[in-house]
């Protein structure tokens, strides 16, 4: 069975390839900001979750395991015995899924505003059921909030609409699969066994996976290194798109990367 992710690529052919993972509900645009920096270096590409973007919308269930091992799927049909791995969000869920169980596969690791374990399930659940039953836009407002910080809002509404638009866009069926996966999903017993050189991200003002969910993640990942990023919310990327790339090159471009 061949992947049903679609990937966008950038950047030198025969370049170290780097795979990026965005967030839930956001799509390989959302990746944009850092591209440019990245693929001078790196063979870059992003890849849309199952439900998500221009990859295939399976019926659910959907876990953690289900997209982990979908990405390995499309490791294996690129031929690619290992890559770097940068993930944010869900993104960066799969890329501690993918570390764990697969750490042949991922030289380097970063995950960007995200979280190992993101309980209560009962939100997750009820935000699935609402949007099977009203779409997207029934939570989008409620969810870009939390993606940005109202300064950069106020500074950047076209930026906010593109990324909300993005959202609407993403098949309701899969944002809600997705969902349910978060809600039955505990990284934490697995973090143990991650043993590439892993950087941490976190927004200062994320409320989304707040730095204390960052801080669970490095102390259970050995050796991993922390970054708070200031005036930064759940979509870190975009809100400080030099400085999030700048750490990332500076990661991914360390001895032995």
């Amino acid at each position: 069975m061949t992947s049903r992710l679609h990937l966008t690529v950038d950047g030198p052919a025969a370049a170290p390839v780097l795979l990026l993972g965005s967030s839930l509900g956001t799509a390989a645009a959302m990746w944009e900001p850092q591209v440019p920096l990245l693929a001078e270096r790196f063979r870059v590409i992003r890849y849309d979750h199952l439900g998500h973007g221009r990859s295939a919308v399976p019926a659910g269930p959907y876990t953690l395991d289900l997209l982990g091992r979908e990405l390995l799927r499309t490791l294996d049909d690129l031929d690619l015995r290992w890559v770097h791995y940068a993930g944010l969000s869900l993104g960066g869920m799969v890329g501690m899924w993918l570390a764990a169980h697969a750490p042949d596969r991922v030289r380097r690791l970063a995950l960007l505003c995200t979280s190992a374990s993101l309980g209560p399930a009962g939100p997750w659940r009820e935000r699935a059921a609402t949007v099977r039953a009203g779409g997207l836009p029934t939570i989008a407002d409620t969810v870009v909030a939390r993606w940005f910080t109202p300064a950069f809002a106020t500074a950047r509404p076209d930026v906010v609409a593109a990324h909300r638009a993005m959202l609407t866009a993403t098949s309701p069926a899969g944002y809600a699969a997705c969902c349910e996966a978060i809600a039955a999903m505990d990284l934490r017993p697995d973090l143990g066994r991650i043993d590439t050189p892993t950087l941490v991200v976190a927004g200062a003002d994320d409320p989304a996976t707040p730095v204390a969910h960052a801080r669970e993640i490095v102390g259970r990942v050995p050796g991993a290194r922390l970054v708070v990023v200031g005036a930064a919310a759940h979509l870190a990327n975009v809100e400080r798109p030099a400085q999030v790339g700048r750490l990332l090159r500076e990661h991914f471009e360390e001895p032995g990367g």
